[in-house]
């Protein structure tokens, strides 16, 4: 019987440095829903520029990160693009995104 692992942990290259100061670099990410890519059409931040998609999906499948109460789309802007560009990798890998020859 497979397992379906549905959150996977993470640790930021730099870290997610919030207004007081604090460093957050540990996290964990949930597989994306149909919603989470659907829904985000809706914003009009993503209608004005459809690059923000990433940022809207990233904050509502990263759901802890560090010590913060909630993960937002502010929390996702100020990343590191480094960080960044990590979640949008992990995003894709565990999310079959990424063109696999084993499927």
């Amino acid at each position: 019987m497979t397992v379906l692992q549905i959150e996977h942990d993470f640790e930021l290259p730099l870290g997610y440095v919030d207004e007081d100061g604090n460093l957050h670099k540990v996290g964990k990410m949930r597989l994306a829903t149909a919603a989470d890519e659907v829904l985000p059409m809706r914003d009009p931040r993503v209608q004005q520029n459809p690059s923000y998609l990433s940022i809207i999906i990233l904050s509502r499948v990263v759901v802890k990160l560090g010590t913060l109460k909630m993960v937002t789309p502010r929390t996702v802007e100020n990343l590191f693009t480094k960080d960044f560009n990590y979640l949008q990798r992990m995003y894709s890998q565990i999310n079959g995104v990424e063109d696999n020859s084993e499927n």
